[in-house]
Parts: C-alpha cells; sequence; structure tokens
C-alpha cells in the first residue's frame, strides 16, 4: 500500500527549514522529509490488536506544524522514523486479533490515537494512567511499541494517511449507524476541546475568548454549547467564513483580525480599558475571565496573555513550540493561571466517568451535535500534495477540515 510518511534527516531538515520561509512548497517537494511510497502494512502488535480499514484521515493543524517543521525537537525524543502521518480517524475494522473483545470485522470505529502503557503492553501502569490521565502517560518511549506518542506518529502503528493501521482494542470506540464519516473523523479534536472546556469549564456569568477559528477553536465554542455553558463567548477570527461557522456553533460576538492592533475591539467586547505604554502593545486593564488560545503563535500567545483579566485563566491548546516575543509580564502582574491541555481523556459528567470519545460519539448519535459542516475539503491521498496546499492557503480555499478519503 502506499502512505505518507516522514523520515528524519538532519539536511534535509535544514534545507527545507530555510528555503520554506520563503518557497512553502518545498515542504511537500522532493527535498523534504515527507514521502509518499510504497510501504507494507503495519503488523497487528498483539492479540489485542485490530486492523482498521481508513475510511477517512483527518489533516490536522498539528500534522501541518510537523510538515512545516514548527514542532519543538523536543518532541523527537518521543518518534522513531519512518512515521505514517495522521491520528485523527474513522474506519471500518478490517482484522481482529484473537484476543481483541467486543470488535468483529466490519464494524465502524474511531481509535483514540493515544498510545500510552495499556497499549504498550505494560502492566504495572504508571501513576497518571492508574488515574486515568492517559495524555500525561510516563511511557511513551516505552514498553513492546516504538517511542510515540499516538497513532500517527509511531513508527509501528502506521496512520491514517494509509490505507490501514492497527490500534489496541483500549483505544477503539463504535460509531453508530447515524454518524456519518465526516463526523466521526472530527470526533477527536472535539474531544479534546470537551477536555480543556471541561477542565477549565467558565461560570455562566463570565466573558470567554477563543483566539483562534480554526477547528480546534470551533470545537472549543461547540463543546461550550454542547456543554450547556452559559458564558459569553468571543471569538478571534481571521476570515469571515470562519465567524460565520463561529456563530453556527454558538459564539455571541466575532472579532476580525485586521491589519494593525484589534486590541480595542477586544477592549470594547470586554468592557475594559486601554493604556498606552512609551513603546509596544497597548496594555489592557479588564479583559475576559478565561482565554483559550487556539492557534499557538508567538503573537497570538502574547495577545492570550494581555487580553485575560486579572485573576484570570488562559488555557494553551494551540500547540506552542519555541515562541521568542511573547511578554510574559501580565502572568505576574495580573496574577493569571496559565495552563495547558493536549488530547481527550476520561472525565466525569453528571456524576459519569465517561470518556470524551465517548460522550461525543453519543452526542452525534443523539443529534445533539452535528460537526460535519466543518468538512470542507476532501482529497484522495495521491492528492497529497494538493491537498496540503489547499490547507495552508485558507484564506483563498475557505478551508475549516480538510480530510483524506478512502474507498
Amino acid at each position: 500500500m502506499k502512505a505518507v510518511q516522514l523520515i528524519v534527516s538532519i539536511p534535509r531538515y535544514l534545507l527545507t527549514k530555510a528555503v520554506g520561509a520563503v518557497y512553502p512548497p518545498v515542504f511537500w517537494g522532493p527535498l523534504a522529509m515527507l514521502r509518499y511510497h510504497e510501504v507494507p502494512e503495519p503488523a497487528l502488535l498483539g492479540p489485542q490488536w485490530v486492523r482498521i480499514q481508513t475510511r477517512y484521515g483527518g489533516i490536522c493543524g498539528s500534522d501541518m506544524h510537523t510538515i512545516f517543521l514548527k514542532d519543538s525537537l523536543a518532541l523527537t525524543a518521543f518518534v522513531y522514523t519512518p512515521v505514517t502521518l495522521g491520528h485523527e480517524n474513522a474506519g471500518i475494522i478490517a482484522e481482529v486479533g484473537d484476543q481483541a473483545e467486543g470488535f468483529a470485522p466490519g464494524d465502524r470505529v474511531v481509535a483514540d490515537p493515544l498510545l500510552p502503557c495499556a497499549t504498550r503492553g505494560i502492566e504495572e501502569l504508571c501513576e497518571f494512567c492508574q488515574q486515568d490521565e492517559f495524555s500525561l502517560c510516563q511511557n511513551f518511549a516505552e514498553g513492546n511499541l516504538a517511542p510515540g506518542l499516538s497513532i500517527g506518529a509511531c513508527r509501528d502503528t502506521g496512520g491514517s494517511w494509509s490505507p490501514c493501521f492497527v490500534a489496541h482494542q483500549s483505544q477503539l470506540f463504535p460509531v453508530p449507524e447515524s454518524v456519518s464519516d465526516e463526523n466521526a473523523v472530527l470526533v477527536e479534536p472535539f474531544a479534546g476541546a470537551l477536555h480543556w472546556v471541561m477542565r477549565n469549564f467558565p461560570a455562566d456569568g463570565d466573558t470567554v475568548l477563543i483566539l483562534g477559528s480554526g477547528v480546534i477553536g470551533l470545537c472549543t465554542v461547540a463543546a461550550l454549547r454542547a456543554l450547556g455553558s452559559g458564558a459569553r463567548v468571543i471569538v478571534v477570527a481571521k476570515y469571515p467564513f470562519q465567524g460565520e461557522m463561529a456563530r453556527k456553533f454558538g459564539a455571541d460576538e466575532v472579532i476580525y483580525l485586521r491589519e494593525g492592533d484589534y486590541s480595542r475591539a477586544v477592549a470594547e467586547a470586554t468592557g475594559g480599558k486601554l493604556y498606552k505604554p512609551v513603546l509596544g502593545k497597548k496594555v489592557l486593564v479588564g479583559g475576559a475571565d478565561v482565554v483559550y488560545e487556539c492557534v499557538g503563535s508567538e503573537s497570538s500567545i502574547d495577545d492570550a496573555l494581555r487580553f485575560a483579566r486579572s485573576g484570570g485563566t488562559v488555557v494553551l491548546v494551540g500547540l506552542a513550540a519555541i515562541p521568542k516575543r511573547v511578554d510574559w509580564t501580565p502572568i505576574w502582574l495580573n496574577e493569571l493561571t496559565v495552563k495547558g491541555s493536549v488530547w481527550g481523556g476520561m472525565e466525569t459528567f453528571h456524576g459519569r466517568r465517561v470518556h470524551t470519545f465517548q460522550l461525543t460519539l453519543e452526542w452525534m448519535a443523539e443529534g445533539k451535535l452535528d460537526l460535519a459542516p466543518m468538512v470542507t475539503h476532501r482529497f484522495r491521498l495521491d492528492g497529497y500534495k494538493r491537498a496540503l496546499a489547499v490547507t495552508a492557503d485558507k484564506s483563498r480555499h475557505q478551508v475549516v477540515k480538510s480530510v483524506f478519503v478512502f474507498d
């Protein structure tokens, strides 16, 4: 089968990093670390593993970060290449291991891509896996699998940017018949949004500011409303089509980024007051009670800290790597709480311990949640270069979510 894989090469990394600053197509060109080539199907890694025939493989912002070499090199400690990319998935079970219980060939499933202790054959679970905090697992580089945080970043499992991949039974969630593939492929990003919203849930009288209106920002809006939040939700969007979708999912107000400083619009929306320093960005007194930073850029992180009120909370979910021009003054000046969050996991909802993947699928089956409108672009895998070019140029093509579609 053919797959899109990432390899590690220091010369290619340095060359594409330099050239890519002025010519982005180099990141998927012949000099890149990206390869579309023939690879063997990944083998079942034990009796509790299954092989999944990919139906949809999502193109996540984190995948684009990886391709554009924006990730911290610290993450390479948990990756042995080559790896087949793609962690967002929806598929059909094609083969079942002898001890995989509750699943059979033909079942539609989504797989939680995380690879914590249970998937690695580690019987004595780490302290975090014992507490169902799987995203904090201490063994992502241990056990009987190659190092890797997830499917799509592990040499042994493959990924959804290929016709098939493998997953442990503990990762699987059945997809109800009424849930479309378009919704199923968005379970993973929405489950992540549920995780950071439930852990940092605003009061009904609070003002929430969401920086970024890509899939992660939109899922954050949708998660707030699905959980019944009555908070006032303000979204900062780059493009009108993003703002329209943010309103569709429940945003009360949309502020559009324009050339120059948009802090005045934020101040007006949050009831804050701006002060002008000798040099630099205006200082906001007041601001949002909770800020979800869903971009990961230097300017967005800097603004997230500036736009939180005194005593407020900033949640970093935009895959920040090595920001260099971030003013940390608001953290101590305003006594902010700054948190990070990643992936989905187990949460307590109405007294019930439930995985955010399961909760998402239940809401989709009930008709309470429909994320399918986010899937705006579909590609065949052999057209991956076109897919990446279109996804990277959101404004021109009005991209919200791009996916690879398989027969």
